[in-house]
């Protein structure tokens, strides 16, 4: 099986310490992550993520079962971007997301954004459609979609332009990765840390993480 990471790096090499500061979770170009959906930590649960130079940028570290009620997506130094929820409110259960500032969370009864699925969509494809309502402790809020099949994601906007795709990671080669290798790739001026907030919302979903 092809290398999860870049040749110039490896799971031994790479040290918790390299970090992302608070404005490289935005970019200006195109970037590419790879999803690796499991955790450094021992029989533990999650996803740890890449950036194009094989350094470790986001992990999930979950010490739960899956089907987790609540996870932690933080950075590679530990530290908690946002906490994620599962609200199973009977039928229409839903995903909250809470963004730490570090003065603490941003809000504990407010949360930063919210993930409801959108039923009664009549497709045909196969896809399941939820829709995104972000800057919840806000006046007015703006809004994604997410489109989640088995094997891939795609966050769009209201309009229907992508934000983000998420599908399985291709080697040079053609050859496909395991199930559990994927690729991210998010548009320019897309926050990040966000984008991996709501591709943790699928993997809860999914009951990956």
């Amino acid at each position: 099986m092809a290398k999860v990471y870049s040749e110039k790096s490896n799971l031994s090499t790479i040290s918790s310490s390299s970090s992302i500061s608070s404005n490289s979770y935005m970019s200006p170009r195109r970037e590419i992550f790879t999803l690796w959906m499991k955790s450094l930590v021992y029989h533990g649960n999650g996803c740890t993520v890449y950036d194009s130079k094989g350094q470790i940028v986001y992990r999930i570290d979950n010490y739960n079962i899956k089907r987790s009620k609540e996870v932690h997506l933080m950075d590679s130094n530990g530290r908690v971007l946002f906490s994620v929820r599962n609200r199973k409110v009977p039928v229409f259960g839903h995903w909250d997301g809470y963004k730490w500032s570090y003065e603490g969370v941003t809000s504990k009864e407010i949360p930063w954004f919210q993930v409801k699925k959108i039923h009664n969509v009549l497709r045909g494809d196969n896809m399941n459609y939820y829709n995104v309502i972000l800057g919840c402790n806000q006046a007015e809020a703006n809004c994604y979609n997410i489109i989640l099949g088995t094997t891939s994601i795609k966050i769009v906007t209201q309009a229907g332009r992508l934000v983000a795709e998420v599908k399985q990671k291709q080697a040079t080669s053609g050859v496909l990765f395991g199930s559990d290798v994927l690729t991210l790739v998010v548009e320019p001026h897309v926050d990040h840390s966000l984008v991996m907030a709501l591709v943790t919302v699928c993997g809860l979903i999914h009951h990956k993480i």
